[in-house]
C-alpha cells in the first residue's frame, strides 16, 4: 500500500501540484483573514446588521419581467456551462441586500448628479474613489456572492470593486458615456489598492515632445569635426569600467531583489471589477478603462488587466470569446462581432456564436431563443435613484482625510473647510522608500481671502514658495522666502499686466535688490541695486524704510534694443555709482561692430560736490563712439545728456526708497495674512448656510441677552425710583 501511495504521488501532474499549492494558499488566506477580523474588528463593516425595513418593494421582490429576466439568465448560464466547461462561472445574477436575486444588468441605475464635476467621466470616477471605502473581497479569486444597490453602498461609502464598478457605470452612463463594468482579472496591487511602487501623478513628467527636423534636404551639410583615435581608444576603456561597475551594481541588486517579497502564487486568478469605457459618445477619442479604486483612467493595453470574463451595462450582457492568455492587450472591444462576443440578448436576427455539440436536438431552442431576444426588453432598474446631498458632496471622505501611500511620496487628501486654513492637500516628497526623510512638501489651499493656492517647503534649502491666484492687494503671484523678517532673502513675483511700471519680479537681499520688467514703453527689462553697510546704531527691525535705509552704492540699468533709434544713441546699460558720482553709458551694437559705444561722467579729482551744480570738462568726461555723428562730440550735448541723468538718479534713488517701502509693507501684510487666516465661502455652498444659519442664531441669542439686560436694568432702576418716592412720603 506504501508503495501504490508513493507512485500515486509521483504520478501526480505539475497542474496537479500548482493546485494544491494554490489551494494550501488559499486555506492560509482565509486563516489570515480570520486572525485580522478577531485582531481588528474596529475596521470591519458587519453588512449583516444593515436595516432593509424601509427599503422600496422593489429591492424585496421580483416582477413578472424580472423573474422571465432570471430564467432566461439561467437558461443562457446552463448553455455556457454546458458548452465552456473550462471557462469559470459567470458573474449574472447575485444576490441583493435583501437575499433577493438580480440580473447585474438591473442594479445599474444611470444617474446624473446636479454638480458640474459629475458631468465628465474624471469628476465621477474622483467622486467614487474618495467617496466610498475600499474592501477587498472575502475569496480573491471567486466573484462576491451579492451585489448590493448603489444607494445601499452610497449610503454606507463602503463597498468592494464590484461595487465601485457598479456606481461609477451607474454616474456614467447618466452623464451620455458608452460604460459598461467589466468583470475580469487584475494584479495584486490593483486588487489591494497597493500604489507604493507606482510614481505619484502629481510628480509624473509629461511627456517629452520630440523636436522634428527639418525635411529640407538642400540645406548645407557642415563637415564633421575631426575626431581623436587617442580620445576613442580611452573612450573605449572607460565605457569597459563602466560595464564592470554597472554588474557589480547588479550583483547588489539581484541580492537586494531576494529580500524582496515572491511573486504572487495568484497572478492571473485574482478576481477584480472595473469600467469600460468605448469610443464615440461624449467625443471620447480612444477607449480606455477606469480603475474605480483611484479614479485613473489606463490604456486596454496595461499590462494591470489580465483578462475579461464579462460585461455589462444597464441594456445588456457580453462574455468575451477572446484569449486572455496575454492579458487585454489584443482584445477587440467591437461588441457587434459575434466572434470576439457573446451577447445575451441579440439585438438583430443574427443567431448565437456559442458552438453546438448536436445543432438537429438544440433547432427549436435556437429557435425559441431568437423569438425571445427579438421580444424580450430590458426591464427598469429596480435600483431607487442615487442621491448625493450637496454637504456628502462637498465632504467626500469618510473618515475626514484620505492618505495614498506612493513610491518615496504620500499625499493626503482633505474636504473643504475641514482645516482652518483651507488645507485641501499635501504631498509629501521623501528620500528614501521607507519614508523616513522628508525632501520637499507641497500643500494646496481654497477659500483662501489672501488667494493663497499652493505653498512649497523645500527641506534641504529650507526655501518656502507662496503661489497666489489673481486678484491679490498687492498683486502677488509668488514669495520665495527663509522667514518673514525683512532681509533675510525674499524673492516675490508680480502679475506685472496689473501693474503700472511692468514689474514681474523682484529678488531682494540685506546687500542688494534686482528688479525685472516687462513690456515697458522705455524697453527697460532689468535693474539691479547694491547696497552698502548701515551705519552702527541702524537696526532693522521695527521701523520704516527711510529711518532705517541703507546706503545705495551703485544703480544698474538694463535696455532692450530699440529698433528705432541708431545703435550708437540707444542705451544698452547704465550705470550709476553713486557714492563715487560715475555714471557710465554703455550703447547697443550693431550687427558689423565688435566693441559698443560708451560714455563715462566721473567727478574731478580734488574737486569738491556742490549740491545742484553740475561740471562738465574733457577731464572728467570718457568716450568711445566710432560711428557717432557730429552732435555726440559737442559739449553740449554731453552737458544737456549730462543734466539729464543728474536728474535721472534723482529719481532712482526715489524708486528705490519705494520698493524697499514696498518690500516691508508686503512682509508685514503677509505677516498678517497667515497670523489671522479668513476664508471666503460661496453662497451655494452648505457649509456657507450652516455658518449663516450659526451667526443668525448667536446674533439672536446675543439680542436676546442684551435686551433682557436692558429690561432688567429699567426694572431695576423703577423698583429704586419707588423706593425713594416711598422714602421721601414717608419723612415727608
Amino acid at each position: 500500500m506504501e508503495a501504490l501511495e508513493e507512485k500515486e504521488e509521483v504520478e501526480q501532474t505539475p497542474d496537479d501540484v500548482i493546485s494544491l499549492n494554490i489551494s494550501d494558499y488559499l486555506d492560509e488566506l482565509e486563516l489570515d483573514a480570520e486572525e485580522a477580523s478577531v485582531i481588528s474588528n474596529e475596521s470591519d463593516f458587519d453588512w449583516s446588521s444593515i436595516d432593509t425595513s424601509n427599503l422600496p418593494s422593489s429591492y424585496k421582490t421580483n416582477s413578472r419581467q424580472e423573474k422571465k429576466l432570471l430564467q432566461l439568465a439561467d437558461n443562457f448560464l446552463q448553455q455556457y456551462s454546458h458548452l465552456c466547461p473550462d471557462r469559470k462561472p459567470l458573474f449574472i445574477h447575485p444576490l441583493n441586500e435583501c437575499g433577493v436575486q438580480k440580473f447585474v444588468s438591473t442594479t445599474v441605475r444611470p444617474t446624473l448628479l446636479p454638480y458640474p464635476d459629475m458631468y465628465y467621466w474624471s469628476g465621477c470616477a474622483s467622486f467614487v474613489s474618495d467617496y466610498l471605502i475600499m474592501e477587498p473581497l472575502k475569496c480573491p479569486v471567486t466573484p462576491p456572492s451579492s451585489l448590493y444597490s448603489p444607494t445601499t453602498i452610497v449610503k454606507y461609502q463602503r463597498g468592494n470593486c464590484f461595487d465601485f464598478s457598479v456606481l461609477l457605470c451607474s454616474l456614467l452612463v447618466g452623464a451620455g458615456y458608452d460604460a459598461y463594468c467589466v468583470h475580469g482579472y487584475a494584479t495584486l496591487e490593483m486588487c489591494s489598492l497597493d500604489q507604493t511602487q507606482e510614481v505619484c501623478p502629481r510628480l509624473r513628467k509629461p511627456p517629452e515632445v520630440p523636436v522634428k527636423e527639418d525635411p529640407n534636404k538642400y540645406r548645407i551639410k557642415y563637415p564633421l569635426e575631426p575626431k581623436s583615435q587617442f580620445e576613442l581608444q580611452q573612450k573605449a576603456k572607460e565605457e569597459e569600467e563602466a560595464k564592470s561597475t554597472q554588474e557589480e551594481e547588479r550583483e547588489e541588486e539581484v541580492v537586494e531583489e531576494v529580500e524582496k517579497p515572491k511573486r504572487d502564487p495568484l497572478h492571473g486568478l485574482r478576481v477584480h471589477a472595473w469600467v469600460l469605457v468605448l469610443s464615440g459618445k461624449r467625443k471620447v477619442p480612444e477607449t480606455f478603462f477606469i480603475n474605480p479604486f483611484t479614479g485613473n483612467n489606463h490604456s486596454t493595453k496595461d499590462e494591470c488587466f489580465l483578462g475579461i470574463e464579462s460585461i455589462w451595462n444597464d441594456k445588456n450582457y457580453w462574455v468575451n470569446m477572446q484569449d486572455c492568455r496575454k492579458g487585454c492587450k489584443d482584445l477587440s472591444f467591437d461588441l457587434s462581432n459575434r466572434f470576439c462576443w457573446e451577447i445575451m440578448f441579440p439585438e438583430s436576427d443574427e443567431a448565437s456564436q456559442l458552438p453546438t455539440e448536436s445543432p438537429k436536438n438544440s433547432t427549436d431552442e435556437m429557435q425559441e431563443k431568437k423569438k425571445i431576444g427579438r421580444s424580450f426588453e430590458m426591464p427598469l432598474s429596480w435600483v431607487d435613484r442615487i442621491k448625493v446631498s450637496c454637504k456628502e458632496y462637498e465632504n467626500p471622505f469618510p473618515r475626514g482625510k484620505k492618505v495614498i501611500l506612493y513610491d518615496k511620496a504620500k499625499q493626503e487628501k482633505w474636504a473643504a473647510y475641514a482645516n482652518a486654513d483651507g488645507l485641501v492637500e499635501r504631498l509629501t516628497v521623501y528620500a528614501d522608500s521607507d519614508r523616513t526623510e522628508e525632501l520637499e512638501v507641497k500643500e494646496w489651499f481654497e477659500h483662501r481671502k489672501d488667494l493663497l493656492y499652493m505653498r512649497e517647503v523645500n527641506h534641504q534649502t529650507q526655501l518656502i514658495t507662496d503661489h497666489f491666484n489673481p486678484g491679490h492687494p498687492l498683486l502677488l503671484k509668488a514669495h520665495t522666502y527663509t522667514s518673514l523678517e525683512p532681509e533675510t532673502g525674499h524673492t516675490v513675483e508680480f502679475y506685472h499686466k496689473a501693474r503700472v511700471d511692468g514689474l514681474w519680479k523682484r529678488s531682494e537681499t540685506a546687500t542688494e535688490m534686482t528688479e525685472y520688467f516687462e513690456e515697458r514703453e522705455d524697453l527697460l527689462h532689468k535693474r539691479h541695486i547694491n547696497f552698502g553697510e548701515r551705519d552702527q546704531g541702524m537696526e532693522t527691525a521695527g521701523g520704516t524704510a527711510e529711518a532705517n535705509a541703507r546706503p545705495i552704492v551703485q544703480i544698474k540699468e538694463y535696455f532692450h534694443r530699440n529698433p528705432k533709434k541708431p545703435a550708437d544713441e540707444d542705451v544698452e546699460e547704465r550705470v550709476f555709482k553713486v557714492i563715487d558720482d560715475v555714471i557710465q553709458l554703455t550703447y547697443h551694437l550693431e550687427v558689423y561692430d565688435i566693441i559698443p559705444s560708451k560714455v563715462v561722467f566721473s567727478r574731478v579729482i580734488g574737486r569738491e560736490k556742490r549740491e545742484g551744480e553740475i561740471f562738465l570738462s574733457r577731464e572728467n568726461t570718457v568716450k568711445y563712439q566710432p560711428w557717432s555723428s557730429e552732435k555726440h562730440k559737442n559739449m553740449r550735448y554731453l552737458y544737456n545728456l549730462l543734466w539729464e541723468l543728474r536728474a535721472e538718479q534723482k529719481d532712482l534713488k526715489q524708486l528705490v526708497r519705494d520698493s524697499e517701502a514696498e518690500m516691508l509693507n508686503i512682509l508685514t501684510v503677509r505677516e498678517k495674512e497667515e497670523a489671522n487666516i479668513k476664508l471666503t465661502v460661496s453662497i451655494y455652498s452648505a457649509a456657507q448656510r450652516e455658518q449663516r444659519i450659526a451667526t443668525l442664531l448667536e446674533e439672536e441669542q446675543k439680542s436676546s441677552q442684551s435686551s433682557l439686560e436692558k429690561k432688567s436694568q429699567q426694572t431695576g432702576g423703577e423698583d429704586e425710583s419707588v423706593t425713594h418716592h416711598t422714602a421721601t412720603n414717608s419723612t415727608m
